[in-house]
């Protein structure tokens, strides 16, 4: 089986190949391995610079001085220790073995040097990654056979062998992938949310409880946290329902004779106009109008204040957009679009005031804004019930499980229901991302736009805070 292993066809001409390798510690018998040698691999370590530095002074002039007419082909062997992980390589290697170090890996340029100067083949093997082994055999023996055809110049086998050939660059093996740990959140983080519904900044919903009770929320978390904000911020305001805003002193409630009678006093005063009122209600009263009719009347309320007339971003003037809820849930009275002073800016924007029921009391209530941000609840909530009747009229009936495991003593496996909420979330604000719903904010790139949300971004990145909560031009702006 050696013997067979050791025929080869090189350039249409067959060989046997014989080794004979020179024992470097027998320098007595190492000149009986130069006899009637036909060609010399010259061998070195890549990763010992002391093995290139002895070619040059020991071993090629011992080969010259032994076989002077013998080709010599050099040899850099343990290619695959210039790419491996030298720490690992020196754990693997006995305990009393010399470390390698990386700087005493030898470039290919270095081998090279070296071949150049002494006139020979320079190529590199390694046994461990499979690769030069069989180009230095195949090189070696064209260089035997080319020493012997200038010598048998008449045998015709020998004219179409070639001269050694150039190797191919290694191709480093793929590095393994780097072990990335993500560290956990900073505490804070986790409670960014909640504190959002303390430090109201970005905040683009009002809820109203008992008519005097404002708390500042965000549509995002509202609408990711339960299917019923969701469905209510996509609710289609357009039809103006005045019976959900006569009688609640959100804002303008008119007929469209008295919409009429505005735009024309307007056109009479000019568009930049003060209206010295905060409300208007409509007087439909027989006495003063004549038999038959109906003359519609605005009458100011008794705020002295002097306020601006409604205006949007754009600059345009239009009455605010509004719906009656009461039949649509019990949660909610009403839902309006209006300009608002932002509670951080003092600036006028475009907010949605939502009424709640009047059965909601504020402290249950903002636990469950707590839920809704957290997914948490707390076991020393007082108002247990209460924070169930609430959960029950804005159908989350997770925050209404949780109360009833509390109740019963079976708090621990609120955790479930907190992961649960999560992951849910999760896919929701993916969702919301995708397709830019309750977008507030977009960010412009060279191939393009993203679409996202201002509380997302601030709850979870300390710089993104910084940017939109901090004295900086894109903290009013919606586009950055």
């Amino acid at each position: 089986q050696v013997l067979e292993r050791s025929r080869d066809v090189v350039d249409d001409v067959s060989v046997s190949l014989r080794l004979w390798d020179t024992f470097g510690d027998h320098h007595k018998d190492r000149r009986f391995a130069y006899g009637r040698s036909d060609v010399v691999v010259l061998c070195f370590s890549i990763a010992n610079p002391n093995s290139l530095h002895h070619v040059k002074t020991m071993w090629y002039p011992e080969i010259k001085h032994f076989c002077p007419r013998a080709p010599v082909i050099l040899v850099g062997c343990q290619l695959d220790l210039r790419y491996a992980d030298l720490e690992a390589v020196n754990r693997a290697r006995r305990p009393l073995a010399r470390p390698i170090k990386p700087n005493e890996i030898l470039p290919p340029e270095k081998g090279r040097e070296v071949a150049k100067e002494l006139g020979i083949p320079y190529y590199e093997t390694s046994v461990v990654a499979q690769f030069g082994v069989k180009d230095v055999f195949d090189n070696a023996i064209r260089a035997a056979l080319i020493s012997r055809r200038h010598l048998q110049f008449w045998k015709s086998h020998l004219r179409n062998v070639q001269r050694p050939l150039l190797q191919a660059p290694f191709l480093p093996p793929k590095p393994p992938p780097p072990i990335i740990i993500v560290p956990d959140p900073p505490s804070n983080n986790e409670e960014r949310p909640a504190h959002l519904l303390e430090d109201p900044l970005c905040a683009d919903v009002i809820l109203v409880l008992q008519e005097k009770i404002k708390i500042y929320a965000h549509k995002i978390y509202l609408s990711t946290s339960s299917s019923k904000f969701y469905d209510l911020f996509l609710m289609d305001l357009s039809e103006e329902d005045q019976q959900s805003t006569a009688g609640h002193g959100f804002g303008v409630a008119v007929t469209a004779a008295a919409e009429r009678m505005l735009h024309q006093e307007e056109r009479h005063h000019g568009r930049d106009f003060l209206l010295r009122a905060a409300s208007f209600d409509i007087c439909e009263s027989a006495e003063e109008a004549g038999p038959g009719q109906r003359k519609p009347c605005l009458r100011a309320s008794t705020s002295d204040g002097i306020l601006r007339g409604n205006r949007y971003e754009n600059g345009e003037r239009g009455l605010r957009r509004g719906r009656n809820l009461s039949s649509w849930s019990r949660a909610f009275a009403s839902i309006q679009e209006e300009m608002a002073e932002d509670p951080l800016t003092y600036k006028s924007k475009l907010m949605v005031v939502v009424k709640m029921d009047a059965s909601i009391q504020p402290g249950p209530f903002r636990a469950v804004l707590k839920y809704l941000y957290t997914g948490e609840l707390d076991e020393n909530e007082r108002d247990l019930m209460h924070i169930a009747h609430i959960a029950e009229l804005l159908e989350v009936f997770d925050l209404r499980m949780m109360v009833a495991n509390i109740l019963n003593n079976e708090a621990f496996m609120n955790q479930e229901i907190t992961k649960a909420f999560h992951v849910r979330r999760t896919n929701r604000v993916k969702e919301c991302l995708a397709k830019g719903t309750f977008s507030d904010v977009t960010f412009v790139l060279d191939d393009g736009a993203i679409s996202a949300h201002k509380p997302l971004l601030i709850s979870s990145c300390d710089w993104m805070a910084a940017m939109f909560g901090g004295p900086f031009v894109e903290s009013s702006t919606n586009e950055v």
